[in-house]
């Protein structure tokens, strides 16, 4: 079965336009099966934004018409193609309780969903990790150098797999390796966090989660590579974790083939 289960809408802040029938219909075309609509869940009340420009998820206003534009594609090509209702989650550390209440706001709508770290929290403070190279600088200042933050993306991406989030909290982990999202500007090694990254593969494999096999690394100026790939990859394999095709697409050009990465 060919499924793209990663997929943006005109609702996400920081995407494009393009109507959702545009991504339908180019999924359709390149013969897929199944499609999963995964628009940035909203925050829990009361926390801001760390982005810098401040539009990384869909406002709490537009979730109800999110849910019911889905519904009505998932009816008007139901003989095409199998469209899920879902949403991209983020795990914010310390916010494990009012995720879940938000979780259980909406859970019943949704189909299938993506849990994903964007966030780490430094000392009291909250930072994306995937805005600019020039934040990613700041962020790696903060934490005392690169190494230490790949480990608190590790350690904040373990915290994730393991947490409670209730019963609709998302079995599919988000691009795994996102805080590569710059590793041309600033390389680094991952190789050395092996330890945490084998035990995080052991914890998703144990729970029977799966993996957003993610390729817009692939697409991303200063990354160049797939945010599944290399030792993560072969952590993947080693514990039969289950993988599952992300495009990411935030535009409807980047509906495609990928199949020749996931094999």
């Amino acid at each position: 079965m060919k499924k793209d289960g990663h997929i943006h809408t005109e609702f996400c802040p920081h995407g494009t336009d393009d109507a959702i029938e545009k991504y339908v219909e180019k999924a359709i075309k390149l013969g897929y099966d199944e499609i999963t609509f995964t628009e940035h869940m909203c925050y829990p009340e009361g926390f801001k934004d760390p982005s810098p420009a401040n539009d990384s998820v869909l406002l709490s206003e537009d979730i109800d018409k999110y849910i019911e534009r889905i519904k009505d594609l998932k009816e008007k090509y139901k003989k095409e193609i199998k469209i899920n209702l879902g949403f991209e989650v983020d795990f914010i550390e310390g916010l494990e309780e009012k995720t879940k209440e938000l979780l259980n706001r909406y859970g019943e709508a949704i189909d299938d969903a993506i849990l994903s770290v964007h966030i780490v929290k430094v000392g009291d403070t909250y930072r994306c990790i995937d805005f600019s190279k020039e934040e990613t600088q700041k962020l790696i200042e903060e934490t005392g150098g690169i190494d230490k933050l790949y480990k608190r993306y590790y350690e904040t991406l373990k915290l994730a797999v393991e947490s409670d989030l209730g019963k609709y909290k998302p079995k599919r982990i988000g691009h795994f390796n996102l805080i590569r999202r710059f590793c041309k500007e600033f390389p680094y090694d991952y190789n050395e966090q092996r330890e945490i990254i084998e035990d995080i593969m052991k914890i998703i494999s144990e729970k029977g989660y799966e993996l957003d096999f993610n390729v817009a690394g692939l697409r991303k100026e200063g990354c160049g590579e797939l945010y599944i790939d290399g030792f993560v990859r072969e952590m993947a394999d080693k514990y039969n974790v289950k993988m599952v095709l992300g495009s990411d697409s935030h535009t409807a050009d980047t509906i495609d083939d990928y199949s020749e990465y996931i094999k």
